[in-house]
């Protein structure tokens, strides 16, 4: 896109600066929501357990926290026997107040230059976001977790380790202090460079740490789903974009680039499947029981896997990908279902694999949203 390389420059310019300077406490000029996006919660209304969100009204679901409904998908699955979902929020908190210092400290450079970040300040805040969790906080893409469109394979074991998957593999992590590294906890740290001190996520976290993050300071954040990935909508009165973040760094797209990219999608598809749509709370819930119903497939806990699926299906009727999740895990009811359905039953379903994240050598459909490509 014309405008994508300056916003990567200013990403690199951005980052140098918070690198160099400190941080200080101020006041922001987006007012900040409670964590779900909806009217605060009392905290012993919250759900702490799995079987007591799924009990809970929609209008509950609503009021709840992202982060929450994610990481109480993550309950008992491989990779989340040390799952402490407080511990990860309060560390979520700790990065929102971080994260909003420092776009405080640097909004200048937006009123300076706001061509620079087209015209967006919406743009600009989140840019910021990118800087400082892959800073300070050591955030990226899992490198074992990069597929291509050509290298599908329903054997990659992408769901054998959660924390790949929810958000406790960015947030369950020691951080002795603001200013330290984050130590991931799949591996015991050797070098604050080495990718085992790295924060780890993939499409299907990735996102969802932002938008936790941003609904903290007020941001309007949509979760957003297309065939095989998850994806950022800003949406608000005045502007409505959709954001890329698996990068090193952040892109901006119009929704015709997700209905060719990671792979093409047809109108019917949208319809059927609800891709592009700004997903509510319990859509959004939906979304994280669906990949809580792979784990748990790849872990071979085929009737639990079904339960999550049948969950996901009746908190999002009208979605068909979870329908035919259900029918595939329980087998009886595929021979009923389209061959092309069948088939692409693994990649049909929201924020499913492969990460998708082509070379710069690739070719396909549209530019490449990952600007680690375009970064050197």
């Amino acid at each position: 896109m014309k405008t994508q390389m300056k916003p990567t420059i200013w990403f690199l310019a951005l980052l140098a600066f918070v690198a160099a300077g400190s941080w200080w406490k101020l006041g922001g000029s987006f007012t900040r929501m409670p964590a779900g996006g909806g009217a605060q919660v009392v905290a012993s209304q919250l759900p702490v357990k799995l079987q007591q969100l799924l009990a809970s009204a929609p209008a509950q679901i609503g009021q709840c926290d992202i982060a929450r409904l994610n990481l109480l998908c993550s309950e008992g699955l491989p990779g989340a026997e040390s799952l402490n979902p407080q511990e990860c929020i309060a560390t979520l908190d700790g990065w929102a107040e971080r994260i909003k210092s420092e776009t405080e400290r640097h909004l200048y450079r937006y009123k300076a230059s706001p061509r620079e970040f087209e015209s967006s300040e919406g743009y600009f805040r989140m840019l910021m976001m990118a800087v400082v969790l892959y800073e300070d906080f050591s955030v990226r893409y899992n490198p074992e977790r990069i597929s291509t469109p050509g290298a599908l394979d329903a054997n990659d074991h992408f769901f054998a380790d959660s924390r790949d998957v929810f958000l406790h593999g960015l947030l369950g992590m020691e951080v002795q202090s603001l200013e330290s590294k984050v130590q991931s906890p799949r591996s015991k740290v050797q070098s604050p460079d080495s990718p085992s001190s790295l924060a780890l996520g993939t499409c299907s976290s990735m996102p969802v740490l932002y938008i936790a993050i941003g609904r903290r300071l007020g941001y309007p954040l949509k979760l957003v789903t297309t065939k095989a990935h998850l994806f950022i909508r800003w949406e608000s009165a005045t502007e409505r974009f959709d954001l890329e973040a698996t990068g090193k760094g952040m892109n901006r797209y119009d929704d015709e680039h997700f209905k060719q990219w990671p792979f093409p999608v047809t109108e019917e598809e949208i319809k059927a499947d609800g891709y592009l749509k700004s997903l509510t709370p319990v859509e959004e819930l939906a979304v994280f029981l669906s990949l809580r119903g792979h784990c748990l497939r790849e872990a071979g806990r085929t009737q639990e896997a079904a339960s999550a699926y049948r969950a996901a299906a009746g908190l999002a009727p009208a979605s068909r990908a979870y329908r035919l999740l259900l029918a595939d895990t329980l087998g009886g009811s595929a021979a009923s279902l389209p061959a092309e359905a069948s088939r692409q039953t693994r990649a049909s379903g929201p924020g499913l694999p492969p990460e998708v994240l082509k070379s710069p050598t690739q070719s396909g459909p549209g530019p490449n949203p990952n600007p680690l490509v375009k970064i050197h």
